[in-house]
């Protein structure tokens, strides 16, 4: 066992060793070297192990593994292209935090159900941090007003960080709901009813039709509730199928005429 780890600890030290080698020769080459897209693919390569072990810490967090690897690259892109020896600080202690950093923001950005604006997102967060902090410190469940006192916002800020938050999660349209999960939930939302763009107008009609005569009114109720056609209206009323067309097109002009006197008056 003792050879073992004896074996492992050398195969890190020596990994290490060679990263921070091709670290050190991208340094050294200038800017405008023809080497140095070369040299700069190396040490990527080289440290690569440092962003899958740092991915691979969040492998549980409902996030497919190969994605936060590649997220993690992208942060260890970041960390080689900024990275500034002169400072003082070794490469692990900057390229660490930027990595990170890099996989929290991808699951800030992707893992909402409903895309939110970024404000909103951070907004959530430090809302949530600021209920943990005053329920510690006051005892109890914070106010709208205590959470706004202490991030040094409106309350309406407040509300609508909290409003946002709940595009966090969705619930999915086929969840079960009633009694013994007898339906689901999309059964339950509204759908348009282009119906209720007619009441208005079949409010006013009443008043309307009971302003024309009797032969009239008969004459559009057969027509238009009964489905008759007009040579069947004319053998009920006793006229011809002539007089009943006058007849229809002299009522339905009324009928415009009081329910919209503009298109009257402009006819």
């Amino acid at each position: 066992m003792t050879t073992i780890v004896a074996s492992a600890n050398s195969n890190i030290r020596s990994t290490a060793a060679h990263a921070d080698e091709q670290l050190q020769l991208l340094i050294e080459l200038p800017a405008d070297h023809p080497g140095r897209p070369a040299a700069r693919a190396r040490a990527i390569e080289a440290w690569l192990p440092l962003a899958r072990h740092l991915a691979r810490r969040y492998h549980n967090h409902g996030e497919p593994t190969d994605d936060l690897v590649q997220t993690a690259a992208v942060g260890l892109i970041k960390a080689i292209d900024r990275f500034e020896p002169e400072r003082g600080i070794d490469f692990a202690g900057y390229a660490i935090p930027t990595i990170l950093g890099e996989i929290k923001r991808h699951f800030r950005d992707r893992t909402w159900a409903v895309r939110v604006p970024r404000r909103l997102q951070e907004l959530r967060l430090a809302i949530s941090n600021a209920n943990s902090t005053l329920t510690h410190t006051l005892g109890r469940s914070p106010t709208v007003a205590d959470v706004a006192r202490h991030l040094g916002v409106s309350e309406d800020e407040v509300l609508e960080g909290l409003e946002g938050a709940l595009a966090y999660q969705t619930t999915s349209l086929s969840t079960p709901v009633g009694a013994e999960g007898s339906g689901e939930l999309g059964d339950m939302l509204g759908m348009p009813d282009h119906e209720y763009e007619l009441a208005e107008i079949r409010v006013a009609l009443g008043p309307a039709m009971a302003r024309l005569d009797e032969r009239a009114r008969k004459i559009l109720t057969l027509r238009f509730y009964g489905n008759l056609t007009q040579t069947q209206i004319a053998e009920q009323v006793g006229i011809s199928q002539m007089h009943v067309s006058r007849l229809i097109t002299k009522a339905l002009a009324q009928l415009r005429g009081e329910l919209d006197p503009a298109s009257a008056t402009a006819g």
